[in-house]
C-alpha cells in the first residue's frame, strides 16, 4: 500500500475568542476547521479552563476547548498545559482522526511572564511504515527568549527524534524578525514549507490585516505536496492569527545515477 498524503493545519486559536476578546468564536472555529478536512490539527492558545469567562460570558464553554473541538470533529486529542493561572490555563493541543501517541510536553519557558511549551505527539497515517512526528510549538515574543527556546527544541529533537523519522514542527513562533530558519531550521536540517521563490514568508498576523509573519511550518523527511494560507474573510473574522496547512507524504528516496 502506498503511503497516503496527510494534511496538517497549524492554528493559533486565541483561546476561542475573537481578536479583541469581544466574541466567543469556538463554535465558528470548529466549523471552519472541519471544512478544511485536515487530518491533523496543531493548535496553540487552546483554553483548557477559564472559570471567570465560563461564568461571565454567554456561550463560553466550561469544557476544555480541545474536548469541544474533538467532539465536534470526531477527533482524538492531546493537550499540553503550558500557561497556568488561578482558575484558568491554556496550552497547545494536537487533534487527529488517527489515534495519537502522546510522547511529551516540553516546557520551554524562560521567564514567568510567558509560559510556553512544545507538545510532541505521533500519528501513524495509512500506508506509512513509521509514525509522523508532530511538534506543536508556541514561542516567546522577545528574540533573546526565542534563541534559548530554539536551542531547547533543537536539543530535544536531537535526543528524542530519529534523524530518519518524518517530522513536522509547526506553530506560533512569534518570529516577526524571521530568524527561526537560521536558528532552528539549519540546526536541525529542516525544510521551511512557506517560503516563496523570493524568500518571502506569508503574513499571518493580525488576521484582519496581516503585516507580520509569525507562524511557521518546518518539515524533515517529508515532501510537501500542497501548502495554503487560509486568508479568506471567514478566517479573518475568527482568531487574531491565520492558519497554515500543508499536505505531506514521506519523502521518496532519491534514485542514484
Amino acid at each position: 500500500m502506498s503511503p497516503a498524503s496527510v494534511t496538517v493545519t497549524s492554528y493559533n486559536m486565541h483561546k476561542g475568542m475573537s481578536a479583541l476578546n469581544r466574541k466567543v468564536q469556538l463554535d465558528s472555529m470548529a466549523e471552519a476547521l472541519q471544512d478544511l478536512n485536515s487530518d491533523v490539527l496543531l493548535l496553540q492558545e487552546v483554553q483548557g479552563r477559564h472559570a471567570a469567562r465560563s461564568n461571565r460570558i454567554d456561550g463560553f464553554p466550561s469544557l476544555p476547548h480541545y474536548d469541544v473541538l474533538g467532539e465536534k470533529l470526531s477527533f482524538h486529542r492531546s493537550y499540553g498545559k503550558n500557561a497556568v493561572y488561578p482558575e484558568r490555563h491554556h496550552g497547545n493541543a494536537v487533534l487527529s482522526h488517527m489515534p495519537i501517541d502522546t510522547r511529551h510536553n516540553l516546557d520551554i519557558s524562560v521567564n514567568r511572564l510567558e509560559q510556553r511549551g512544545v507538545l510532541h505527539c505521533e500519528v501513524l497515517p495509512e500506508g506509512w511504515e513509521v509514525p509522523l512526528v508532530c511538534l506543536c510549538a508556541h514561542l516567546n515574543l522577545r528574540e533573546p527568549d526565542r534563541l534559548k527556546q530554539y536551542q531547547a527544541i533543537s536539543e530535544y529533537v536531537e535526543r528524542h527524534v530519529s534523524p530518519d523519522s518524518p517530522l513536522i514542527i509547526a506553530g506560533d513562533f512569534n518570529d516577526w524578525r524571521e530568524k527561526s530558519a537560521q536558528s532552528l531550521g539549519r540546526e536541525l536540517n529542516l525544510d521551511e514549507a512557506f517560503v516563496d521563490a523570493g524568500g518571502r514568508r506569508p503574513k499571518t498576523f493580525p488576521a484582519r490585516l496581516p503585516v507580520l509573519s509569525l507562524d511557521r511550518v518546518y518539515t524533515r523527511n517529508l515532501d510537501v505536496v500542497e501548502r495554503k494560507v487560509h486568508s479568506s474573510r471567514r478566517w479573518q473574522q475568527l482568531s487574531d492569527h491565520l492558519p497554515l496547512s500543508v499536505k505531506v507524504r514521506p519523502k521518496l528516496p532519491q534514485r542514484k545515477g
